[in-house]
């Protein structure tokens, strides 16, 4: 799983636009204590629940590939010109 030169930003992007999706089903604000690792776990697993997104393996699912999963899922709902995604 190599990098892309934007998935920082995607992975925000993301972060983003899951943390509202997860508002409008009804889950509250994410407070400041809630670290990084938390946030991306609970958007993953809302995804995967909601079917949007094809759970993990067992035996691969942890922080990083959570991430890698995350910044897919942004980049497929993404018009094909977005700057991030070039």
């Amino acid at each position: 799983m190599k990098p892309g030169k934007n998935d920082s930003k995607l992975l925000k992007l993301a972060m983003e636009i899951g943390e509202g999706y997860a508002k409008k089903r009804g889950f509250k604000d994410f407070g400041v204590g809630i670290s990084p690792k938390d946030k991306v776990e609970c958007i993953y697993r809302l995804l995967v629940q909601d079917g949007l997104i094809q759970a993990l393996a067992e035996d691969k699912d942890d922080g990083p590939n959570r991430k890698h999963k995350l910044v897919l899922w942004i980049s497929k709902q993404l018009p094909p010109e977005h700057p991030l995604l070039n």
